[in-house]
């Protein structure tokens, strides 16, 4: 558990810089992947999620995403990354190999399938931790119960195949790394309230769960 607070302390100090001159504790930031997939969807998700988080749960992070590419040595400076998209995702060796060393010492990955990401999501992550699996988290899992109780796991906010939402997590030694949210389309609640129209109370679950799970990654040790 010490380990644990530690590293999460110092993935936190590296991003102070850049966050310093405006008084923010730290940046969260969306991945950037190659293969052709639209990394870059859902452009108003993740402002409106750390401003909901700076709001209700009286955190002080930057309201501006980053963007960090799979492969760079940047990604050591977000405690938090965000993944989604609908189409194609390739990580090269050297990039698996990034990616895997920044979820082992402590840093959090969350992808949100955006219809259509999950066989490559799937193959890509197994190149990341090839010993590891993506499991279906328990609805008695402390990431549906942070400030926000989701009882019955994922709200359900889009529907595209007639599935039921689901969780997955991949766990290094015990502890969540990984958490792909599956037939929910949480990112789309994220958005502004004109892109999809979705009821207030809607956007509301999905903010809810958002926020459930930075919190989770932040603060919640194995």
């Amino acid at each position: 558990m010490l380990k644990r607070l530690l590293i999460a302390l110092l993935l936190l100090l590296a991003a102070l810089p850049a966050a310093n001159a405006q008084n923010y504790s730290f940046k969260v930031a969306k991945l950037k992947y190659n293969g052709g997939g639209d990394w870059y969807a859902n452009k108003t998700s993740l402002p409106n999620l750390i401003r909901f988080c700076n709001q209700n749960l009286s955190t002080n992070i930057a309201p501006d995403e980053a963007v960090v590419e799979v492969g760079s040595p940047e990604l050591f400076s977000y405690p938090f990354v965000h993944m989604t998209g609908h189409g194609n995702v390739v990580f090269s060796d050297a990039e698996a190999e990034n990616l895997r060393n920044y979820l082992i010492n402590g840093g959090f990955l969350h992808i949100d399938d955006n219809y259509g990401l999950d066989k490559y999501i799937r193959t890509e992550m197994k190149k990341v931790f090839p010993d590891l699996d993506f499991v279906e988290l328990p609805f008695d899992h402390p990431i549906y119960r942070q400030k926000y109780t989701f009882a019955n796991g994922l709200p359900k906010i889009h529907e595209h195949d007639n599935k039921p939402p689901q969780g997955f997590g991949i766990l290094y030694k015990g502890r969540l790394v990984c958490f792909y949210t599956y037939e929910t389309d949480l990112g789309n609640g994220w958005e502004d309230q004109e892109i999809y129209n979705d009821p207030e109370p809607i956007r509301q679950q999905a903010l809810r769960m958002g926020a459930n799970i930075l919190t989770f990654a932040l603060t919640v040790a194995d």
